[in-house]
């Protein structure tokens, strides 16, 4: 088992670190707010430290999950940054949905102090965090993932290896411009149906069975069909996942039009007071 520090103890990196810990890693947590950390310390053991550099000094491992590039240049780059207490061969895995050029950055910096760096997002929302059935998709060098693989499958069902540094981020964002298309159109075809007079539940039987389906439907349909928006990830976090996904689209001259479109949808809803409201929330705009 590794000696583990895990920095960021937010819906989805309480219940990984809490992962680690129930396999047996000795695991020291740091997050911004102390209290949080010293609450999850109470309930799953281990440690929790005053600074990312205090919880990183002596780990095998040292695991990150922020809000946005900002959050992981602080931990990692900043003052109390945890990459200045990091020995040679330690390894350090983001799991925070960021830019690729940070990523790459973070690697760049990672090999000059002699690191594995290995950039990690996940899938899956806060269930897939507390069920241990996250996908995760990597970008590093082989040796990173290698030495980080045995530790991920504490909660992940899917992890994958997609290319070097930044690949994991941009795969990341091919996600969440996937997930943007499906939500807008299971939102316009409920619309359709709840337009047309139909019975929302028969609906979803006839459809779900047939080519129509997605995780999106089988899981929001009937939350959304009743205006319940409560269920994890939020639309301020979605507007900044694919802020990311279209400046990355801009870079290579990729079109998103669908996505663009989405976004713009999102501004609305947070525009009626839905910043946290989750990502099916997106059903506000199309009735208004």
């Amino acid at each position: 088992m590794a000696k583990v520090a895990f920095i960021g103890l937010g819906v989805m990196g309480g219940p990984m670190a809490r992962h680690l810990a129930a396999a047996g890693h000795d695991v020291t947590v740091y997050n911004r707010n102390q209290q949080r950390a010293e609450a999850w310390v109470a309930a799953h053991g281990g440690r929790s430290a005053p600074t990312p550099a205090a919880a990183a000094e002596g780990a095998d491992a040292v695991l990150s999950c922020v809000g946005a590039d900002r959050d992981v240049e602080a931990v990692t780059l900043g003052p109390a940054g945890a990459f200045s207490a990091m020995a040679p061969g330690t390894l350090y895995v983001d799991h925070t949905t960021a830019s690729a050029i940070l990523a790459r950055r973070l690697a760049e910096d990672g090999e000059r102090r002699g690191l594995l760096v290995l950039d990690a997002p996940v899938s899956g929302g806060q269930t897939g965090a507390e069920e241990a059935r996250l996908a995760i998709m990597c970008g590093g060098s082989a040796e990173a993932f290698a030495a980080a693989e045995p530790i991920l499958q504490a909660y992940g069902r899917s992890i994958v290896h997609i290319g070097g540094p930044g690949a994991g981020q941009q795969t990341k964002m091919v996600n969440q411009v996937a997930i943007a298309g499906v939500l807008g159109g299971l939102c316009e075809g409920l619309s359709l149906a709840r337009a047309a007079g139909l019975d929302l539940d028969k609906v979803l039987t006839a459809i779900s069975g047939g080519a129509a389906s997605s995780w999106q439907m089988l899981n929001r349909w009937p939350t959304m069909s009743r205006h319940e928006f409560d269920f994890g990830f939020a639309v301020d976090w979605m507007r900044k996942d694919l802020g990311l996904a279209l400046a990355e689209a801009g870079v290579h001259r990729a079109s998103l039009p669908v996505a663009a479109l989405v976004d713009q949808f999102y501004a609305e809803v947070q525009a009626l007071g839905g910043n946290r409201q989750d990502t099916s929330s997106l059903l506000r705009r199309y009735e208004r």
